[in-house]
């Protein structure tokens, strides 16, 4: 791959994924969340029971702005903390009903919002891409020395061109 082609890549994806962030928070405004609340409470609700730490892992921010969401959101009602059973100097991040309820007008919003980013593909095309980026993560995923994702797939591309060479 030439020099420019990687280059072009990596703005490709970074400005896919800014622009995806840029017109979901948008689109969550008029629910009336923002990116901070959104995105710890879709953290949570991925990973109940997780810590003051985790979670600020998981938003890649300090723990101390962490704690900070933390305590707003449980002003709003919508997270609670509770003692770790084993340790109990930990406490554990846990969505309330009306946090669920929350993280539900989340859901739909999100699914329209990469249905609409991917309405001039094909649904083959759309499966191509997700395959191919799938691949991309578990990559990176051990470059940087984390567990490949369960949910990857195993790909097995059958296309091929005129000449019979295959195609991604």
């Amino acid at each position: 791959m030439a020099a420019d082609d990687v280059r072009q890549f990596g703005w490709i994806t970074a400005d896919v994924s800014r622009l995806m962030r840029t017109v979901f928070d948008r689109r969550m405004r008029r629910l009336g969340l923002t990116r901070t609340q959104w995105l710890a409470l879709v953290r949570v609700y991925r990973r109940p029971g997780a810590s003051q730490s985790e979670l600020a892992d998981m938003m890649e921010i300090e723990k101390a702005p962490a704690g900070r969401i933390i305590d707003r959101l449980e002003d709003k009602g919508w997270i609670e903390r509770r003692a770790d059973p084993t340790d109990r100097r930990l406490k554990r991040i846990y969505l309330t009903d009306r946090g669920l309820r929350i993280h539900a007008t989340i859901a739909p919003v999100a699914e329209e919002t990469v249905n609409d980013a991917l309405s001039g593909l094909s649904p083959s095309d759309r499966r191509r891409v997700a395959k191919l980026m799938m691949r991309v993560k578990a990559t990176l995923s051990g470059l940087a020395g984390a567990d490949a994702e369960t949910d990857i797939v195993d790909v097995d591309f059958e296309d091929t061109d005129r000449s019979g060479a295959r195609v991604l």
